[in-house]
């Protein structure tokens, strides 16, 4: 935006939003109204969430791979895409991968983070709150009559989930009261079903007899045709993919997936680090479309070195199994060379250092922003000569250091005028 539009806009803010956009920056923090004003490379960004909106609605996968160095803007670029992803309907979760609180190779965990970050562009964080209303509007549509919930849901989800979904549509079995008494019901108890069922679809460890109960109440046709227990992460990784697709169904453009802090998947132990892999190849190199599944990573340089340098002829033993006679045979650690598989696949989009001229203009920005969030009106030309050298002196540090440096001299600056 222009200088006059971005002064309208702050001249049109309450002063509390703006002094706290300052101060975050000032903490290296990164502010709503600091990622929608503040963002150099705007155009990039919007170019890279519209082509990837375009592979979605043409049915080919699609997935955006952030990289840059420390503070050089990877989380301001996700919180970015975040803001234009609601604005353009989409369902959106954003979480920081951790080897430990987080790790990828455990794709459950991963899911229970992003169902739990979950939000609509209405402002809902809930699916349950959404998933309901729309399957009843959806079954009293006429040309939906003949149809059932089957239709709805995704038939590459996990058993687990399928039924789940349908069991929260659906109505508790109508039993009259002197039955409800008999030693037979004693499952029956309706009012644990919805926590039970929200639990569930959020990845908690519900155990598959509870759940047992509530399809056999909710009266769910089809739970006992295969079983209930998820233990490989990888079904968690196709709930995502189908709750994606499910999304798209329910009339959202799909369900955006950001994941910062990638990198840290390279400081797991290589046997995590294979699981890890083969969950980014099947995001990366899917074998089928995913209708709605927009996934975003934020990437330093050194993982894709880490992943190219990897020992991919190395083997594992594995351990011997009680009363056997014949020793194990080694198996790759890899189940193939990654490094070559993604060549080809991969969708980058490197963040760059910014230019002397987009320093310039986020100064001015700078000083519109502190001047209005603190009551006083910045020697422009001055400031702008004090900048260029503070940069200059500072030119290796990270911008997000050097962002930080700016906020500071204004303070310095605003605390002269007024003493």
């Amino acid at each position: 935006m222009d200088h006059h539009s971005f002064t309208t806009l702050v001249n049109g803010t309450d002063n509390f939003f703006l002094r706290r956009a300052v101060e975050r920056i000032r903490d290296g923090l990164f502010d709503p109204l600091g990622v929608q004003w503040l963002t150099s490379g705007e155009e990039k960004l919007n170019q890279v969430f519209d082509q990837g909106v375009t592979r979605l609605e043409s049915g080919r996968p699609c997935h955006v791979c952030i990289c840059g160095a420390y503070g050089q803007g990877k989380s301001h670029s996700l919180a970015f895409l975040k803001q234009r992803a609601l604005s353009d309907n989409f369902v959106v979760s954003s979480i920081n991968l951790d080897p430990r609180q987080t790790p990828f190779h455990d794709f459950k965990t991963v899911y229970q983070a992003l169902m739990g970050a979950m939000t609509f562009p209405d402002g809902q964080s809930r699916f349950t709150d959404v998933w309901k209303p729309f399957v009843l509007h959806w079954l009293n549509q006429p040309e939906n009559r003949d149809s059932t919930l089957l239709d709805i849901i995704p038939a590459e989800m996990p058993h687990r989930f399928r039924a789940i979904l349908a069991a929260m549509a659906l109505t508790n079995m109508d039993l009259p009261p002197n039955k409800r008494k008999l030693k037979k019901h004693a499952r029956f108890k309706p009012r644990e079903f919805p926590w039970i069922l929200k639990n569930a679809l959020m990845g908690k460890d519900i155990p598959a007899h509870r759940l047992k109960a509530v399809f056999h109440y909710r009266q769910v046709p089809f739970y006992k045709d295969h079983s209930l227990v998820c233990k490989d992460p990888g079904q968690y990784l196709a709930a995502v993919k189908g709750l994606a697709r499910l999304i798209r169904t329910m009339g959202f453009r799909g369900w955006m997936v950001l994941f910062d802090e990638g990198e840290s998947i390279g400081q797991a132990r290589i046997t995590s680090r294979s699981k890890s892999y083969e969950h980014l190849h099947d995001i990366f190199c899917p074998d089928t479309f995913c209708p709605g599944f927009f996934p975003v990573f934020a990437f330093t340089h050194d993982f894709f070195t880490l992943v190219a340098d990897e020992p991919y002829d190395r083997t594992r033993v594995p351990r011997r199994r009680k009363n056997s006679r014949t020793a194990p045979e080694p198996i790759p650690c890899f189940a193939r060379n990654y490094h070559k598989a993604w060549q080809q696949h991969l969708n980058f989009h490197m963040l760059l250092d910014l230019s002397d001229r987009d320093w310039q203009e986020l100064m001015r920005e700078l000083m519109v922003l502190h001047g209005r969030a603190y009551g006083w009106a910045p020697d422009s030309a001055a400031l702008e000569k004090e900048a260029a050298r503070m940069l200059y002196r500072h030119g290796r540090a990270e911008s997000r250091m050097k962002l930080r440096l700016l906020v500071n001299q204004l303070d310095l600056e605003q605390q002269k005028l007024h003493s």
